[in-house]
């Protein structure tokens, strides 16, 4: 990794004055929404949602609610975009609407752990992948280990896919680091490539994978919620009475909503989209009712050919149904039930070109918000600076740096799962944000006006609220839920005692 390093002399690229290019089209715009939001989770979240609330009905009630929370934060989102389509997008709403302490807290998290956690998931997810192909790669395979004198306990092992998970989070940025042109060319490739190919699993699981035995299994009751343990765990299956379905609704969203996020990352890179007070919310509004409409039509395609309830035990993919499909990859054993063995290898492959794609849109666009904030006095002075190609080089690089640390500790999992309330308690905020700019600054100017206000953000905003509230609550996510806040408030010492040394008020 130390070659693909770009140097420290005085000469180096980022050493250079550069400026951002407007290079990105309506159509780059959209493919960057798209590929960023369809990454590896739409073909596994299934299967808990299914263990969550036990029926057809309420899994798609789940995907939904998703799509519906999702339109509603990216159509009002819209406004904010609109208004300030600088670099830095969440970042600089928060920071106008609230003030920088606000605005420092979600950078801060955005770096610890949202976007870089991300990045290094979505790296392991491809590289587990690639190991259906090349099966060297495997978490089984360590490659070495480190254990203590004394102690018989392995606490660093380094396995093959973490090796390539590496590499690949190197491999990306180095080619973000060459100038959007780079990155935007692997979007449109990439992007459109994994939408045709979605389209072609929801048609091959409609038109030759259809199971009446699964049709009449899951479409007969559609509305008897239960809950079922996961695999490995204790306990049979328990059924859910009204009081106890909000909750687990709640519950089954964190994975739907997870599938669904980085909606918002093409407004970080606001100042180098053409027209960006039109194409900002044009995109993401596109972007996001592309990706709803294909998340529906697939989990109703997973409906249509395996059974949603299962047992852990069973060795067929129709026994083992969507609630124990192996590993939870519900989409592999669709596709390997429609095309046999051959549709495992597809659907890596598909899942391969999907989280590549991810990465380089997540990778591409959450760098600008730390450019942003090192511009504001508020990060290390130095990621304020622009290369030769006009990319804020030194950024990606350190967001390079701490992805790779997050795949090596291998506790990326567990920080998704803590950061997941604050994802949302930030999106929250931030459409609180457009309430207070309408009421300070009733005479700004406002290109885009959020469709339906003040009822649709007040819809989101009701419906993030009560997802943050069951969050808090449920038992299965309160602890995570207050780590997550945690993590926030880690913020509040870093902005107090090195805000002023960064060069901040």
């Amino acid at each position: 990794m130390a070659d693909a390093l770009p140097p420290t002399s005085p000469s180096d690229a980022d050493a250079a004055p550069g400026h951002f290019k407007r290079a990105l089209t309506l159509f780059d715009a959209v493919m960057l929404v798209t590929g960023s939001m369809i990454g590896s989770g739409i073909f596994l979240v299934s299967a808990d949602i299914a263990r969550q609330v036990g029926s057809a009905g309420w899994l798609l009630v789940v995907w939904l609610l998703t799509g519906l929370i999702t339109m509603a934060g990216a159509i009002s989102y819209g406004e904010l975009a609109a208004m300030f389509p600088k670099v830095g997008g969440q970042y600089v709403y928060l920071r106008e609407a609230f003030g920088r302490l606000v605005a420092f807290l979600y950078g801060w998290t955005l770096f610890l752990v949202i976007q870089t956690g991300v990045i290094a998931a979505v790296a392991v997810a491809f590289a587990k992948f690639t190991g259906v192909l090349v099966p060297w790669f495997s978490v089984n395979n360590v490659l070495f280990s480190i254990t203590l004198p004394g102690w018989h306990t392995t606490i660093f092992p380094f396995s093959s896919v973490q090796l390539l998970a590496i590499l690949l989070i190197v491999a990306i940025t180095a080619i973000n680091a060459r100038g959007v042109q780079a990155g935007k060319l692997i979007q449109n490739v990439l992007g459109s490539t994994k939408l045709v190919a979605l389209a072609l699993l929801i048609l091959f699981g409609l038109f030759l994978g259809l199971n009446a035995e699964a049709v009449q299994a899951n479409f007969h009751d559609l509305w008897t919620a239960t809950r079922s343990p996961a695999p490995g765990a204790a306990g049979g299956v328990l059924p859910i009475g009204a009081g106890g379905l909000v909750i687990a609704i709640g519950m089954a969203m964190t994975g739907s909503l997870f599938s669904s996020d980085s909606w918002n990352n093409i407004g970080f890179a606001g100042e180098e989209i053409q027209n960006p007070e039109r194409t900002l919310v044009r995109s993401m509004a596109l972007g996001t009712a592309i990706v709803t409409t294909l998340y529906i039509l697939i989990n109703i395609v997973y409906l249509l050919v395996l059974p949603l309830k299962g047992s852990p035990e069973a060795t067929t993919l129709a026994g083992r149904g969507i609630q124990y499909a192996t590993d939870d990859r519900v989409a592999t054993a669709v596709a390997e039930s429609v095309m046999g063995q051959g549709g495992a290898y597809v659907l890596a492959v598909l899942i391969m070109l999907s989280t590549f794609g991810a990465n380089n849109g997540i990778i591409l666009s959450g760098a600008r918000a730390y450019f942003a904030m090192a511009k504001d006095g508020l990060f290390f002075p130095s990621l304020a600076t622009l290369n030769r190609a006009g990319v804020p080089g030194r950024a990606l690089w350190v967001q390079c740096l701490w992805a790779c640390l997050l795949c090596l500790s291998g506790s990326y999992g567990q920080l998704l799962n803590y950061v997941m309330f604050s994802v949302i308690l930030f999106y929250l905020i931030t459409i609180i944000g457009i309430f207070v700019l309408r009421r300070t600054r009733p005479d700004a100017h406002r290109p885009y006006r959020a469709w339906g206000y003040p009822v649709l953000p007040g819809i989101y905003v009701a419906l993030a609220s009560a997802f943050c509230v069951i969050l808090l609550i449920a038992p299965d996510t309160a602890e995570y839920s207050r780590y997550g806040l945690g993590l926030v408030a880690l913020g509040l010492p870093v902005y107090f005692l090195f805000g002023r040394k960064m060069g901040g008020a």
